[in-house]
Parts: C-alpha cells; sequence; structure tokens
C-alpha cells in the first residue's frame, strides 16, 4: 500500500502541531481569540521554535510557555468552578467559550462588563496577581449581565476567592464561602 493512500499516515503529525498552535490551554481548542495574550504565547512558540533545542533560551522559554498554559487552566477552572457553584453546570463550558465570532451582546453592557471584570481582578484572587486581563473574560461577563448573574458570580467570587493581604494568590485552591 501506498502511504499517500493512507488517511491516517499524519495523524501523529496533524496532532503535534495542533497541540503548537494551540493558544488557550487544551489540544484542538478552538475558542481562543487573536486577543494580545494570545499573541504573546504565540510570539513566545514562534521564537522557541526557532531556537536550539538543547539551548537554555528554548528550554526557558519552553517553561514559560507551559507556565503560562497551565495559568490559563487554573483560572478558567475558577471560573468554571463559580459557574458549577451558580447553577450553571450545564452551561459552564459554553459560558467560557469564546471565539472569533463571539459578539457582546449588547453594546450598553460592555460599560458594566469592563467595570465588574476590574473589580474582579481588584477584590479577589480569580485572577494571578501577574494576570493582564483577558478580553475572553470580558465576552463571559458579558453573557452573566445578560442572564442577570453578574452580581451573584463577583459575590461568589468574592468568598471562594478572597483577596488577602500581600497579594498571595491563594494555591491552596477554592475556599468555602464564610457564613
Amino acid at each position: 500500500l501506498c502511504s499517500n493512500n493512507n488517511p491516517y499516515a499524519s495523524f501523529g503529525a496533524t496532532l503535534a502541531r495542533d497541540e503548537e498552535q494551540n493558544l488557550w490551554s487544551t489540544p484542538h481548542d478552538v475558542t481562543h481569540t487573536e486577543a494580545d495574550d494570545d499573541r504573546v504565547l504565540y510570539n513566545m512558540i514562534v521564537v522557541r521554535n526557532q531556537l536550539d533545542k538543547d539551548s537554555e533560551e528554548w528550554q526557558k522559554l519552553n517553561y514559560d510557555i507551559y507556565t503560562l498554559r497551565q495559568t490559563r487552566k487554573e483560572v478558567r477552572s475558577r471560573w468554571k468552578h463559580i459557574l458549577e457553584d451558580l447553577g450553571f453546570q450545564k452551561e459552564a463550558d459554553s459560558l467560557l467559550s469564546v471565539t472569533k465570532l463571539s459578539i457582546i451582546s449588547d453594546s450598553q453592557n460592555m460599560s458594566k462588563a469592563r467595570d465588574i471584570l476590574l473589580k474582579l481582578s481588584e477584590e479577589t484572587n480569580i485572577f494571578p496577581t501577574s494576570w493582564e486581563l483577558s478580553e475572553r473574560y470580558l465576552f463571559v461577563v458579558d453573557r452573566l449581565i445578560a442572564l442577570d448573574a453578574a452580581d451573584e458570580f463577583f459575590k461568589m467570587a468574592s468568598a471562594v476567592y478572597p483577596k488577602r493581604p500581600g497579594g498571595d494568590r491563594g494555591d491552596e485552591g477554592p475556599r468555602a464561602p464564610q457564613s
């Protein structure tokens, strides 16, 4: 048999290529946007791929890429946890899914969504201290506003990921709401 007729011949190469082009957190994730944080990660991957794999620079960039992806996974997991606690078990993944085709539901919500996102960043630890706000979460907050759940989300985030003195991230995981 000629390998050109085998539809599975390049399967492994395709998976590896997809993983390298993945800018969010999981293989085959098509939900990433062309936001600034995606471009930063993409540029890091391009630079790393031009370096010798045995070099110290390659290892450092590879570690930075891994760390950024893990941070993104952690943030997404925190958001999903809160959404599920608010009763959006079945909808959590779709609420967090943002694509290039995503739109703001109501342009009048944009200001409120930005304010809530900034408030989440400043008053909770849902984002790590080094995190730059991602446009992705602006779309998620907009969806929460449309569902009339944004204020409840903020309250839950404040309870589960309270801001600690000194800006500690709270790496021990989510905390139960205080009564």
